[in-house]
C-alpha cells in the first residue's frame, strides 16, 4: 500500500485535525440540541407533577409575567405611536390615512407584538429564570434537592417552563393592545383622524382567525422556545460566576436569533396564501 494511505502520515493527520476543527462546532450544535431535546422529554415527564402543586407555577407566573407588564406596556405603547406616525406620513402620500388603523392593527396583531414582545420578554424574564437556576446549581441547591429525594426539575424546572408558556402570551397580547391605543392617541387625538373611521375600517380588516389566532399561535411557539432555551442554560450553566453570566448571555442572544428564525418560517406557513 502507498505511504500516502499510512494513518500516521503527516498529509493524513494535517487534514484529519483540519476537518476535526472545522466539524468540532457543528458537532457541539448537535450535541447540544439532543440533550435540549432530552431535557425538553423530562419536562414534559415531570410536568404533571408539578402542575398538581400548580402554586409553583402560579408564583413563576407571577414572576415571569407580572414582573414584566411594566417593561411590555410601556414598550407597546411607545411602538405604536411611532408605528401610527410613520404610517401617517406614508399613507398620507397615496391619500388613504383613513386606512392608518389598519396598518397599526395587522403590523402589531400579526408581527410586532409576537416578536416584540418576545424578545423583551426574553430579556427580561428569560435572562432571569437563567441566572436563578444557574445560582441555585452554583450553590448546590440543586444538588441538595438530589440527596433529599426531590427531583429538581419537577420542582425547579417545570414550573419555571410552564409560568413562562402560560405568560408569553398574554405580554403578547398586552403589547398589541397597548400598541393599537398608542396608535389612537397619535393618529386621533393628535393627527385628528375621524375617530369612528379608525376603529370601523379595523375591525372590518382584522379577521379573528387569520390575523388574532395566528399572532397567538406564534407568541406561544416563541414562548415554548423562550422557556425551553431559559430553563436549559440555567441548568446547563457551569457552577461559577462566570459559567451564569455565560448562561444569561447564551439565553438572551440564542432566544433572539431564534425568535425571529422561527417568526419567519411561522410566517412563510401561515400566510403565504395571502
Amino acid at each position: 500500500m502507498p505511504a500516502i494511505w499510512d494513518w500516521s502520515h503527516p498529509v493524513l493527520n494535517y487534514l484529519f485535525n483540519a476537518i476535526s476543527k472545522f466539524g468540532r462546532p457543528f458537532s457541539n450544535i448537535i450535541i447540544k440540541l439532543g440533550f435540549a431535546c432530552r431535557f425538553m422529554l423530562a419536562i414534559l415527564r415531570h410536568s404533571p407533577t408539578s402542575l398538581l402543586r400548580f402554586q409553583l407555577t402560579m408564583r413563576e407566573i407571577w414572576f415571569a409575567g407580572v414582573l414584566s407588564v411594566l417593561i411590555i406596556a410601556v414598550s407597546g405603547l411607545f411602538v405604536g405611536m411611532v408605528l401610527a406616525l410613520q404610517g401617517f406620513d406614508t399613507l398620507q402620500r397615496f391619500g388613504a390615512t383613513e386606512s392608518l388603523g389598519i396598518l397599526v392593527a395587522l403590523s402589531l396583531v400579526r408581527e410586532l407584538g409576537p416578536v416584540v414582545g418576545a424578545l423583551l420578554f426574553a430579556s427580561r424574564a428569560g435572562s432571569a429564570i437563567t441566572a436563578e437556576i444557574g445560582l441555585m446549581k452554583a450553590t448546590e441547591q440543586l444538588a441538595a434537592m438530589e440527596m433529599m429525594a426531590v427531583n429538581p426539575i419537577a420542582r425547579v424546572v417545570a414550573p419555571r417552563f410552564w409560568g413562562g408558556v402560560i405568560s408569553m402570551p398574554l405580554l403578547a397580547a398586552m403589547f398589541s393592545a397597548m400598541g393599537i391605543f398608542g396608535g389612537y392617541l397619535i393618529g386621533v387625538k393628535l393627527l385628528g383622524l375621524d375617530e369612528g373611521a379608525f376603529w370601523s375600517q379595523m375591525q372590518s380588516a382584522v379577521d379573528f382567525r387569520q390575523d388574532v389566532i395566528n399572532g397567538v399561535i406564534k407568541s406561544v411557539v416563541f414562548g415554548v422556545a423562550i422557556s425551553l432555551i431559559a430553563v436549559f442554560e440555567g441548568y446547563d450553566a457551569p457552577p461559577t460566576a462566570e459559567g451564569v453570566s455565560g448562561a444569561t448571555t447564551r439565553t438572551v442572544v440564542t432566544s433572539s436569533l431564534v425568535i425571529l428564525a422561527l417568526d419567519f418560517v411561522l410566517t412563510a406557513f401561515m400566510f403565504r396564501g395571502i
